[in-house]
């Protein structure tokens, strides 16, 4: 099985929760979980910056990893969204199984 988490941030709740909503909505994750507002530190055009941000962690398949990605993009307000995704080595197989059936493109 060939799943994946994609870490998200974004710029404050809403927006990771309006982001959660259409990519599940659309079938690109099988589900989100919104980790809430986060106080983030990093590099910006050239010095430290530090903001507050909110988090997420969507599921989804290999197949449709990068349909996602380019998703986010386009929904999200920042020039350079955070966005990473990490394979998913082991765990509960009837789960993985259930991602990669929610994340199947639906046949028109």
């Amino acid at each position: 099985m060939d799943v994946f988490f994609v870490y998200v941030t974004a710029a404050d709740e809403a927006e990771a929760e309006q982001i959660a909503r259409i990519v599940v909505g659309e079938r690109l994750a099988a589900c989100a979980n919104l980790l809430g507002a986060i106080q983030s530190v990093y590099w910006w055009e050239g010095k430290v910056c530090e903001g507050n941000e909110a988090a997420l962690v969507l599921k989804t398949s290999k197949v449709r990893k990068d349909e996602l990605v380019a998703r986010i993009k386009q929904l999200h307000s920042y020039d350079c969204p955070g966005i990473t995704c990490l394979p998913v080595d082991g765990g509960n197989p009837d789960f993985l199984e259930w991602v990669e059936k929610e994340t199947e493109k639906l046949q028109s």
